[in-house]
């Protein structure tokens, strides 16, 4: 098969490698999945860069991405014949595990592939594992959000923008943050705030007459804990699955604890399977309803691998960049 890998970290144009693999053969309880597109996530940029604490090659060779969508073209023993054939999209394809997405052929466990319907396109389903599924979670873990405010920070980023959709979706009032009129409007969110040329807090105090968000779905929980602080209800809750900016904030406990609030850290990669099966069901329930909107960036074929890489480096994209082939 055609794939992409690497054997040390590193810059894209020094370390990925462009070339032929052995096919895999699915094992007891797993599937093999044909690809026609593997998200690039910044995850994925990261820990080929060995830009994560404490990161060490855990394999000699590594395919990279998590995210990707394809056929089932067979089954190994334990796995119902019936499946073959099903359009699916992958999660969790190179956490732990040596192989991911960015290559013709997956061998992954059943569960890791979950039924794609037809209203959507193998490149949007690349766009589900780490971006969609963070979202859901980040709305959703802690129950309905039926009649609440829901503030999502960075409306306009790959989980963001999911997030602001899932929310409403689930009957809230969402208001995102946003640093330009484009990206507002990519966020879908009926309401927003340039964060640039606005006060957050004193902006969504207006907004809510004084009294405040129920929720925060956060892509900085550093760089904005005064300003979550400021704008949380009593018991309120923080689901935050990023803290870019400063990576070991100094948490103001006392005021979060006498607002009985929740401080949710997430990372998908981690969900209970339980929780999982449950955002599987809600997100196929969207997907064929056609509910939610997508947004791949055309990143081109596997050859293109190392661009494509530059460019989820680069920042300058809206949206996932997706591989097809």
């Amino acid at each position: 098969m055609k794939a992409v890998w690497y054997e040390k970290f590193g810059a894209a144009k020094g370390v990925l490698t462009i070339g032929s693999l052995p096919d895999p053969t699915p094992n007891t309880g797993e599937v093999l999945v044909r690809l026609h597109a593997s998200g690039v996530n910044p995850s994925d940029v990261k820990l080929r860069a060995g830009a994560r604490p404490g990161a060490i090659m855990e394999f000699p060779k590594v395919v990279p991405h998590s995210d990707g969508a394809g056929v089932i073209e067979a089954v190994g023993a334990g796995v119902d014949t019936d499946r073959i054939g099903q359009r699916v999209w992958i999660w969790n394809g190179q956490w732990k595990r040596a192989y991911g997405t960015a290559a013709e052929l997956i061998s992954i466990p059943a569960d890791h592939a979950v039924y794609l319907p037809k209203t959507t396109s193998f490149a949007e389903g690349a766009c589900l594992g780490i971006p969609a599924m963070t979202a859901w979670y980040s709305v959703f873990a802690d129950g309905s959000v039926e009649g609440k405010t829901v503030l999502v920070t960075g409306g306009a980023g790959t989980v963001g923008r999911y997030a602001c959709q899932m929310a409403k979706l689930g009957g809230a009032r969402v208001i995102t943050t946003v640093s330009s009129l484009e990206k507002a409007a990519h966020s879908t969110a009926d309401e927003w705030i340039n964060y640039r040329e606005n006060d957050v807090a004193e902006a969504v105090m207006s907004l809510t007459d004084g009294v405040g968000v129920d929720r925060i779905v956060d892509v900085d929980f550093g760089a904005n804990q005064a300003t979550s602080l400021a704008i949380l209800k009593q018991r309120g809750v923080i689901a935050t699955y990023a803290s870019a900016s400063v990576m070991r904030p100094v948490l103001d406990f006392y005021p979060f604890m006498f607002k009985n609030s929740v401080l949710r850290m997430l990372i998908v990669y981690l969900l209970d399977p339980e929780v999982r099966r449950k955002g599987e069901a809600q997100i196929t329930k969207w997907l064929e309803k056609s509910a939610l909107l997508h947004a791949p960036v055309a990143a081109g074929r596997l050859d293109d691998a190392v661009a494509a890489h530059q460019l989820v480096e680069a920042g300058d994209k809206l949206g996932t960049a997706v591989l097809e082939f």
